[in-house]
């Protein structure tokens, strides 16, 4: 599995969100506002890398994905983590906190988390 382009990430985000479709369906999920033959371009693309299967209904291309969500956040994660984090997740934790992205309130609900998940 290859890492993505950024185009290519918001549009699997797009059909990961809307499930199969076709190309103008998955428009409406994007988040900026793509030109019908660039976010065909990039579904094409996608389908070539293996994370999205096609098939044709009527005279239209049916998308669906291949890859999972929950299998790309957790093989690109891991990759994050590893390269910019020392492989901690500690370190991870602690520069959300530091950039005020991560509150006490959230950071307790992630404790709780864990703890339940141990339990």
């Amino acid at each position: 599995m290859e890492k993505l382009t950024h185009s290519e990430e918001a549009t699997m985000q797009a059909v990961w969100r809307h499930g199969e479709g076709n190309v103008k369906s998955f428009i409406q999920y994007l988040d900026e506002s793509l030109p019908y033959t660039t976010v065909a371009s990039v579904i094409k693309n996608l389908e070539k890398k293996g994370y999205l299967s096609s098939r044709l209904v009527g005279n239209a291309y049916l998308y669906k994905p291949v890859v999972s969500e929950e299998a790309y956040k957790k093989k690109f994660m891991g990759h994050v983590v590893k390269d910019y984090f020392d492989n901690s997740y500690k370190e991870l934790v602690n520069f959300f906190v530091e950039q005020k992205k991560l509150s006490a309130k959230e950071l307790k609900e992630i404790i709780r988390m864990i703890e339940e998940g141990k339990g």
